[in-house]
């Protein structure tokens, strides 16, 4: 992959894998630092990613494993709080149905969230969620059908989520 091609690709997925490492970890500055450092990791492996069947879902894995690994350093205190912070990046601000979304998410457990933004944000099919997750597909389409049940729930306006919202 050339330096266009790569310039063509980062242009072409650089905001839709950030909205969909924001839906999984539910930070967006997070996102887009481990997005774009997946980005340098990615251009430091081009030749990888060259024969890498899907080189969009190599970066959405990377970038997740960053922001997980990220999370596991700052809660155990191995981080310090002020950190360098990189160049601002131009990006709309979410909608407020996509912020909702986003905190319906964060109250299911990890996997379920991981399956669901895989599969209903990045548009993957089953399979391919099964493969980026490393778990057979029955176990990706019950954790779809949980996570499914949980966030209608979450999001309906009949329930407490909804009223405990407009309270807080």
């Amino acid at each position: 992959m050339d330096e266009r091609e790569f310039d063509d690709f980062y242009a072409a997925s650089f905001q839709r894998v950030t909205g969909q490492v924001y839906a999984m970890i539910g930070d967006r500055d997070e996102a887009q630092e481990c997005v774009q450092e997946a980005f340098v990791r990615a251009w430091a492996h081009r030749r990888k990613l060259d024969r890498a069947e899907h080189p969009e879902a190599w970066v959405r894995t990377t970038a997740y494993r960053l922001a997980v690994s990220r999370w596991r350093r700052t809660s155990r205190g191995r981080r310090p709080a002020d950190r360098a912070l990189g160049a601002a990046t131009e990006a709309p601000a979410p909608s407020e149905a996509h912020v909702a979304l986003v905190a319906a998410l964060k109250q299911l457990p990890e996997a379920q969230r991981q399956a669901l933004v895989l599969h209903h944000i990045a548009d993957l099919p089953v399979q391919a969620v099964a493969r980026e997750t490393g778990v057979p597909e029955g176990t990706v389409k019950a954790r779809l059908s949980r996570g499914r049940t949980a966030l209608a729930a979450l999001l309906s306006d009949d329930t407490g989520y909804q009223e405990g919202a407009s309270r807080a």
